[in-house]
């Protein structure tokens, strides 16, 4: 079958199918791209030669942000199905290395096919090519190569084949499964060759769930077994591996309280007996007294990042270990724990049958349902919103949503001082209605993301949640979802600046420098009066409906009314700052950002103070 190396690849992808637990999907699903001299005559060509039917196709405006789209999409859909991202050379590759990035940490699966130099090299050097002079064989596309699962260059037709087949096995792999790159040059691209049949041959990638090793599982058992003080951390890997259920069974058959990462809240609903909320510096009171004095955290399917052990602050009770339940060796070992090496579902599931009769004491489990009630009434506080004439703040906002969603509407954010009020405050209804991505923790991320997760559960509302900071950054997306007809609805929260590092510059003594958006006054600081900004005049502009606020009153109509809309719809609401009575509460636990050591300024002195104070409670768990 005699094909360019463009239509051969588009032929292939159409052909690949995932299988987890009976269930079979599509496994690149669309394309997303952006088209210059790298890959308009060979992926262009063949994406129109191949038609939407085989291979349908999305535009986007920004390349990072196409990669962001591509990673809400996989996430919704469980990572059993993807997006590809094809660009030209030059700055269109350079573009994915962020969302490259995003995706890899977060272990979320993405095909990125950026164009590339000339292999056979008839110009040296062609438009965009980074001329290096001690190796012929690097491109600018050789960034990616830290921030991708998999990288491999197609230099010849033939090699498209076992490359090919190595990037679905990275995609479908649990464990190693981000950014996959495949970079393409572009006269690769257009070259013709004589391909097998069996290279187009439908293919299913099953996508394992690998049971506990025995030794491991009655190793676990019987630290379940011993323990008085017991706690589960839920990660990511609980929602990625569907194991909402098992949790909630192994939580209820044992008692044990349940807190949640950023990537794993949602895993239980928040009204479920066992849940506490989120943990770590972002989380509740009650999950993290609850961390303190456990003598047994079982990490499910979580890396155990900073915000989470309140960089290593977090777990001070003098015998406790931990159980690392993971797919990921790697992660299974953190903290010193006992690994077993597992999927989440399967884990949870075998791990429930080992430890069956073991129930935590009835005063545990009372003292921690209290102290999530009392919880809740601070929520209950930080949500209220008494004057309908007054400006919301940013929690108030939340309560207003609270009281409006369901559990069919999707909340997406990303970076700001949102994700910390999420995670503390928000009070999930469904295992996929939190989708907050906070391990790259990317400005930009919350539009395009909302495109993807449109795409990906056409029908259901979806909510980007962005402060003016995120917005602009990256609002280009709109226009996307005005074309393809996606009503997702965007909040824009205008703080007049960088609402949250100005509040953490404050807290470790450089004084907000640098985090409003305001002139510069006479001292050349940026101390002068706001900037006029109209980001609601500039999300029209893109196409989208708008419906400014400036109440409370007028907030919880608007919501409504975009929650309603058929279309792209946009609501812009000035924010105020809370007071200690209407605002969040505080963090429950610290947060490693270093300060100076020596300084003249007071603020900075006073901040490095709290800092050795705080420090010196940090553990080495070994």
């Amino acid at each position: 079958m005699r094909l360019t190396v463009a239509q051969a690849l588009v032929r292939f992808l159409a052909a690949q199918y995932t299988e987890r637990d009976g269930h079979r999907e599509r496994l690149i699903a669309a394309t997303w791209g952006i088209f210059g001299h790298g890959n308009v005559a060979g992926l262009g060509q063949a994406l129109l030669e191949s038609g939407p039917a085989a291979m349908p196709f999305l535009q986007g405006r920004n390349e990072q942000a196409m990669v962001h789209a591509a990673v809400g999409y996989a996430r919704r859909r469980g990572r059993l199905s993807a997006h590809a991202v094809t660009t030209s050379i030059g700055p269109g590759a350079t573009n994915l290395v962020t969302g490259a990035a995003l995706a890899t940490i977060n272990r979320i699966p993405v095909l990125l096919l950026p164009g590339d130099t000339f292999a056979t090299r008839p110009a040296d050097p062609v438009l965009q090519q980074l001329e290096v002079p001690y190796a012929g064989d690097v491109s600018v596309n050789d960034t990616l190569r830290p921030v991708s699962r998999h990288f491999d260059r197609i230099t010849r037709p033939e090699a498209l084949i076992p490359a090919a087949l190595q990037a679905m096995r990275v995609l479908t792999d649990p464990v190693q499964t981000g950014a996959v790159t495949l970079a393409l040059p572009q006269d690769v691209q257009a070259e013709a060759y004589d391909w097998p049949p069996e290279f187009f041959a439908e293919r299913v990638w099953a996508v394992r769930r690998p049971r506990p090793d025995l030794d491991e599982l009655s190793r676990a058992a019987a630290a379940v077994r011993g323990s008085a003080r017991p706690l589960i951390i839920a990660g990511g890997g609980v929602r990625h591996g569907a194991a909402q259920s098992a949790l909630a069974e192994f939580a209820e058959a044992t008692g044990i309280p349940v807190a949640s990462t950023q990537a794993g809240k949602g895993a239980l609903p928040y009204d479920h007996p066992a849940d506490v909320g989120g943990i770590g510096h972002t989380g509740t009171a009650t999950a993290d007294e609850l961390a303190r004095d456990a003598d047994l955290v079982i990490a499910a399917g979580t890396r155990l990042t900073d915000f989470t052990t309140a960089s290593g602050t977090l777990f001070q009770n003098p015998a406790v270990r931990f159980l690392g339940l993971n797919l990921d060796p790697y992660d299974a070992h953190k903290l010193a724990g006992r690994p077993v090496v597992c999927d989440a579902r399967a884990g949870l599931e075998e791990l429930r049958a080992a430890v069956a009769g073991y129930h935590v004491d009835p005063g545990y489990e009372r003292a921690y349902k209290e102290r999530k009630s009392a919880w809740e009434l601070l929520v209950d506080r930080a949500y209220a919103a008494p004057d309908e004439d007054a400006a919301p703040t940013q929690a108030q906002v939340l309560g207003l949503l609270d009281a409006l969603v369901g559990p069919e509407d999707v909340l997406i954010n990303a970076a700001g001082s949102l994700p910390g009020d999420l995670h503390k405050l928000w009070r999930t209804r469904s295992a996929d209605q939190y989708h907050v991505e906070y391990g790259y923790s990317c400005m930009g991320y919350e539009i395009p993301a909302a495109i993807g997760v449109a795409l990906a559960a056409p029908g259901r509302p979806v909510w980007a949640l962005v402060g003016d900071g995120t917005y602009l950054m990256n609002p280009t997306e709109l226009v996307t979802a005005v074309q393809e007809g996606l009503p997702i609805k965007v909040v824009i929260l205008d703080n007049h600046g960088y609402a949250s590092i100005g509040g953490l510059s404050g807290a470790v003594g450089a004084e907000g420098f640098g985090t409003a958006y305001r002139f510069r006054a006479a001292d050349g600081s940026y101390t002068g009066a706001p900037l006029p900004l109209d980001l609601a005049a500039n999300a029209a502009s893109l196409g989208m409906a708008v419906i400014r606020t400036r109440t409370i009153g007028d907030l919880r109509k608007a919501l409504a009314e975009a929650r309603a809309a058929d279309r792209p719809t946009c609501v812009y609401a000035q924010t105020r700052t809370p007071d200690t009575v209407s605002g969040p509460p505080p963090a429950q636990a610290w947060w490693d950002v270093p300060v100076a050591e020596t300084a003249t300024r007071k603020p900075a002195a006073a901040a490095r103070e709290e800092y050795d104070r705080q420090a010196a409670q940090r553990r080495r768990h070994l």
